[in-house]
């Protein structure tokens, strides 16, 4: 009975942590909103070093060197963690660009698509056989897209780059072996020179934005790496906590979030073409939620 009760407040805790970090990440339009005069690769770079600084005090709190030690000591797992790195400051810098663009319905769009990345990444990589359903979301959100194309005249890359380059960062974490606190560390260990580089080379130029003359800009900037961390750590409590079905419906929150900023906070363009295509791409996410859940509980029933 007591372990039972435990689970159920696990449970609940981590569907607060879950919650709580996609809510966080679905303000993010904000946050770089008021960044507005910063270039995005000096956001990015700010966000990489402070990063840095701040994991680093995590990890020492916790006392958890040696995972930090084992991961560095992993040829492998630098390697993937590299790529991974790569690949998440790359959607880092897309993301930041289309808020600095008026792109908000396109980066929401973008994690809106996320999951069905990640659904053929399984079947490409993984052989996870794709069920009817799952082909239905990826034809009805293959329609979705291309209806969207044909709104705005051109190809959403801003969208497709996102969900590409955060799909393919989950399946790289979830190949390495490395928890993720000590992968999260590494990562921005790895990118943290380059980006110090960078920020000191600028500032020698004169065309560096930190220090600047607004406190509110420096106070954005140094908090840029906490902004970043936390959400993560948030999600991977929750992660350990809530059942994988429950994760994917909650992932939905921040795009959400996002659309509606973009449409009744700073009113970008939003058409009956651009609700058609959309209303596609929500249909897709139904189907694939469904099965998602149909599939847990099938696999919780067989265990039984």
């Amino acid at each position: 009975m007591k372990r039972k009760t435990d689970r159920r407040q696990g449970a609940a805790a981590g569907l607060g942590y879950g919650i709580l970090a996609y809510v966080i990440w679905g303000f993010f339009p904000v946050y770089f909103k008021a960044l507005g005069g910063v270039p995005p690769l000096q956001i990015v770079c700010h966000r990489i070093v402070w990063s840095v600084l701040f994991l680093w005090l995590v990890i020492w709190w916790r006392g958890q060197w040696g995972s930090i030690r084992d991961a560095l000591h992993d040829r492998r797992a630098v390697a993937l963690l590299t790529a991974s790195a790569l690949l998440i400051a790359a959607n880092w810098l897309v993301f930041v660009i289309a808020v600095g663009h008026a792109q908000i319905i396109q980066s929401s769009l973008g994690y809106f698509i996320t999951p069905f990345v990640s659904v053929l990444l399984g079947f490409f990589f993984f052989q996870e056989r794709l069920r009817r359903l799952q082909l239905i979301s990826l034809l009805l959100a293959a329609v979705g897209v291309l209806l969207l194309t044909l709104q705005y005249g051109r190809f959403p890359w801003v969208a497709i780059l996102l969900a590409l380059t955060f799909g393919s960062y989950g399946l790289l974490r979830k190949i390495v072996t490395v928890d993720s606190l000590a992968g999260l560390t590494v990562e921005t260990l790895l990118l943290g020179p380059a980006a110090l580089g960078y920020l000191i080379f600028v500032s020698w130029q004169g065309s560096g934005a930190f220090p600047a003359q607004e406190s509110q800009t420096n106070a954005l900037l140094t908090l840029a790496g906490v902004a970043t961390a936390v959400p993560l750590l948030l999600f991977a409590s929750a992660a350990r906590r809530l059942r994988l079905a429950t994760i994917g419906f909650l992932q939905y929150i921040t795009p959400t979030l996002q659309f509606l900023l973009a449409v009744l906070l700073y009113k970008e363009p939003f058409t009956r073409a651009h609700l058609l295509g959309f209303l596609f791409i929500w249909s897709g996410l139904c189907c694939y939620s469904y099965e998602a859940w149909r599939g847990v509980r099938e696999a919780r029933q067989n265990s039984q």
